[in-house]
């Protein structure tokens, strides 16, 4: 006998955003055939919905839209009757890759609509802002200047001016772990690291990098700030400093200094070490003191939203923020291409015409910027936005929207990271990219974030306490311990004015020095609006339809090299199957940006034990990186896919991880399909996820375990005798190289071919311009014949193009194409290295102690330290020092989003 299909009231399965809706939200699985109850109807799902996703409860027409919250956000495309799951072309493919134990419908029943909103001056009001309190609420805070304002956190910053400095700014921040603890009132010594600034040719984002960064420095909860620079970046702490004073930041009164590296990697951390020494006694001595929250400037900011986001925990922080609005402070609503769709709830409460007209502007700016880079603002939501049921991003916003209570007035719209002057509610112009959005509201001044999510993101930054609300019980039961704030209690029956004040008085407690989970567990992270390559659609077509190069091995010049080594230098390898590796390496892949710090911490503790030594692993490493979410699709997603298999598939990788965060667009769902379409069997590695195995102390735990378990069952292969052919190796330069040096290069890489080894050179290497190098090496100009981060499938000479000049990016697409040692000629300064693959440099005398070999390098010194290296006799410098960053580039046609 067939079972009876459950039956449930829709008050015990489902929510209306607003009244008005047709169709409504599960607030659990519905399995298909569940039979559901109304006031005025019975009916039962066509299809299998999961939590978060929608269903028709009244009957919708084709033409007719389909609302949310009231509004539209799709058009029916055939009819639809109560029980039938709502769902478009996107959610299916997005669906479609996910391991489901379900059938999907065969079709979409509705479209996607955006309807342009049309401002009519005609008919605009300006609203009204919510009156002030006479007394209000009170918390302890740092006073600084009146220009500053009042801190809740007092910290000592490390600044990275540039990508370039990031790895000093880390090791400066490792060796002052734990100085503050002996001092009452500094909270921490941090270190800000990002990715911007570290070309060679000034980037479009300058201005909104030099703002972001005066910001950073002058900020409310900064008692110092050391910015960092080599004084040769295209953005330098001179340029900084001359950009504060134009500009009227208060540097002055911010206790502060402008370092240029100059003297070594060591003597520097020693230096910085001891300026900051300087500073403990004098930071220390601002105390807290009792102070009103008109002090309070909130960031607003949502990341792995969900269907209830726009229910519980946007209105939750709304109701907040209305509070501190009443009591003269300020807040700050980002996500520029997460509101649009949005426009009719956003503007429905303004403060005058300039500043709608302005709202909108930046919108209309937004759409035109993604569109040099054939992009749309329409696939912002990302892989796990769509499995918790938002559909597209007119849905998205106007869930987001409802960070804005309706009592509450927009002020003002700004720009990117530009200071919030007046008290009252802001716009701040952003992508939709949670850690670059928090950059820029943040430096705009904000010294409390509030981060509403659905799924469980874990974002924080590193010098303002962020106060997570996550939507719903059953998701806070899971990641009890990262997340601050269960809005899902709404949900269940409490009242919001209830939950609203008990969360009020963790905002005061939180402002007052009472740490957040985030803090609590050492976690942040730091990403500015990347750099976008395009100001225009002149290019885009030629960028769009260009060829890619071949894979193949480039012809080099049939001149023989003037003398062979390879007899004289052995290298020992691991012999393992037909192949073989000069190293083992344990592999952690985040596969967003917001995995990536929980990835390093993760091979930080496995590092710290035994494990993998007796099974010839040397080390365990992450790739920590900024991409994977909050950026554009189609060729720039491809690329960055592209580099994360060829790392997934390096031959220095014995086993690897990949971590998902949980809602990215590019989720271990999305890697198991890229790996099986390229025959890669996906057993070989593990999975894991930092929102779905319950937070970060667990997801560790489970990274702990797999590898154990992984590696007990691997053999420890033989060691085998190999010479130059067993050499990958990628050569680059960041510069202009002596004469002598170039002809050393093009010797050394005739040596390594000729023997049946592999040479990369990036196609932005000085060295390819340079007869001395490219004349003995092909017959032509040089042409790629590796697209950026390809695997170098067949031995041999390759030229991989790279697309920008950023020195890290570069090393990022050089160490996936499959080379195992670097070398590299950095005639100005010591560069970054990379974390997986050794980088060997030569330099100038001033940097000896930082480099390996000298500038005028000959063909010996390069083989014999590359095979030295390759047997692990030698540790490069910047191995030793751990002064390297990884970067993914977002080539051309990439744009934040």
């Amino acid at each position: 006998m067939k079972p009876l299909s459950p039956s449930f009231h829709f008050s015990e399965i489902g929510r209306f955003p607003e009244p008005v809706d047709n169709v409504a939200i599960a607030t659990r699985r519905l399995e298909a055939g569940t039979r559901i109850t109304t006031d005025d109807r019975t009916f039962a799902v066509s299809h299998t919905i999961m939590e978060g996703h929608r269903f028709a409860v009244r009957p919708i027409t084709a033409g007719e839209s389909v609302l949310s919250w009231g509004l539209p956000f799709g058009m029916a495309i055939r009819d639809m009757v109560p029980g039938d799951y709502v769902c478009n072309q996107e959610i299916l493919e997005a669906l479609s890759v996910r391991s489901l134990d379900f059938d999907l419908p065969d079709a979409p029943n509705f479209k996607d609509r955006m309807v342009r909103y049309h401002l009519d001056p005609d008919t605009f009001s300006s609203g009204e802002q919510v009156a002030l309190y006479e007394s209000p609420p009170m918390f302890q805070g740092y006073h600084r200047c009146p220009e500053r304002g009042v801190g809740t956190r007092n910290n000592i910053i490390i600044l990275g001016t540039t990508s370039q400095t990031s790895g000093y700014a880390r090791r400066l921040e490792e060796r002052m772990r734990g100085v503050a603890l002996g001092y009452t009132n500094i909270d921490r010594i941090v270190a800000v690291t990002h990715t911007e600034g570290g070309t060679r040719h000034t980037p479009n984002n300058r201005d909104l990098l030099l703002r972001t960064l005066a910001g950073f420095a002058i900020h409310a909860n900064v008692g110092a700030v050391l910015a960092v620079d080599y004084g040769a970046e295209a953005i330098t702490n001179e340029m900084l400093r001359d950009y504060m004073e134009e500009e009227g930041y208060p540097i002055t009164e911010t206790v502060h200094r402008f370092l240029t590296l100059r003297e070594g990697f060591e003597r520097d951390l020693e230096r910085g070490e001891g300026i900051i020494s300087e500073w403990l006694q004098e930071v220390d001595q601002t105390p807290r003191t009792l102070t009103s929250v008109a002090h309070l400037k909130i960031v607003l900011q949502c990341g792995g939203s969900d269907s209830f986001s726009g229910i519980s925990g946007n209105p939750l922080a709304a109701w907040v923020v209305r509070e501190v609005i009443r009591s003269g402070g300020s807040a700050n609503l980002a996500e520029t291409d997460e509101l649009i769709g949005a426009e009719p709830y956003v503007l429905q409460n303004v403060r005058d015409m300039e500043t709608a007209r302005r709202y909108l502007d930046m919108i209309e700016r937004f759409k035109e910027r993604t569109a040099w880079h054939g992009q749309t603002v329409d696939a912002n939501p990302s892989g796990g936005n769509k499995f918790r049921g938002i559909y597209n991003i007119v849905l998205k916003s106007i869930g987001a929207a409802r960070k804005r209570h309706p009592d509450v007035r927009l002020d003002y719209a700004i720009e990117y990271s530009e200071r919030m002057r007046q008290p009252g509610y802001h716009f701040m112009d952003s992508p939709g990219n949670d850690l670059e959005s928090i950059a820029g509201q943040v430096a705009s001044g904000g010294n409390l974030i509030f981060f509403i999510t659905g799924n469980g993101s874990i974002t924080n930054f590193p010098f303002v306490p962020t106060i997570k609300i996550i939507t719903t019980t059953k998701r806070y039961e899971l990641l009890s311990e990262d997340m601050d704030v269960n809005a899902g209690a709404y949900l269940d029956g409490t009242s919001m004015d209830a939950l609203g004040q008990q969360m009020l008085d963790l905002t005061l407690r939180t402002a007052s020095g009472e740490p957040t989970c985030g803090e609590r567990a050492g976690h942040a992270q730091v990403s500015i609006w990347r750099d976008w390559r395009q100001t225009n659609d002149s290019h885009l077509q030629k960028l769009l339809n260009a060829q890619a190069p071949s894979g193949k091995p480039l012809q080099i010049n049939p001149k023989k090299p003037s003398a062979s080594l390879e007899r004289s230098i052995p290298i020992p390898v691991w012999q393992i199957g037909d192949h073989t590796t000069t190293d083992r390496i344990g592999l952690i892949l985040p596969t967003s940006l917001c995995s990536g710090q929980i990835a390093r911490m993760a091979a930080e503790r496995l590092n710290g034990s035994d494990l993998g030594s007796n099974h010839g692993l040397s080390r365990f490493i992450s790739l920590t990186h900024t991409e994977g979410c909050g950026a554009s699709g189609g060729p720039s997603e491809e690329l960055y896919t592209r580099t994360m298999m060829g790392y997934l598939t390096h031959p220095l990788v014995v086993c690897g991880l990949l971590l998902e965060h949980g809602c990215e667009r590019t989720h271990n769902d999305f890697y198991r399909e890229q790996l099986r379409n390229r025959g890669v069997d996906i057993d070989r590695f593990g999975w894991a996820s930092v929102q779905l195995d319950g937070g970060i102390d667990r997801v560790m735990a489970l990274i702990e375990d797999w590898f154990s378990v992984t590696l007990a069952g691997l053999a420890r292969p033989p060691l085998a005798e190999g010479g130059l052919s067993a050499v990958r190796l990628g050569l680059l330069t960041a510069g202009p190289v002596p004469e002598s040096t170039a002809d050393a290069l093009a010797q050394a890489t005739l040596e390594v071919v000729a023997a049946g080894g592999t040479v990369v050179v990036p196609d932005n290497a000085e060295i390819l311009t340079r007869p001395a190098y490219r004349d003995c090496l092909v017959h032509s100009a040089p042409i790629p014949s590796l697209s950026y981060g390809q695997s170098a499938a067949e031995a041999g000479f390759h030229i991989m193009e790279t697309q920008t000049d950023h020195w890290v990016e570069t090393l990022t697409g050089l160490g996936a194409t499959g080379v195992e040692q670097m070398f590299a000629v950095t005639p100005d300064h010591p560069m970054q290295g990379h974390p997986m693959v050794p980088l060997i440099q030569a330099g100038p005398d001033t940097y000896k102690d930082d480099l390996d070999l000298p500038l005028d390098v000959t063909v010996e010194q390069i083989l014999k330290t590359v095979a030295s290296v390759a047997s692990r006799r030698y540790i490069p410098k910047q191995v030793a020092q751990r002064n390297m960053d990884f970067q993914v580039t977002r080539g051309l046609l990439g744009v934040s989003m």
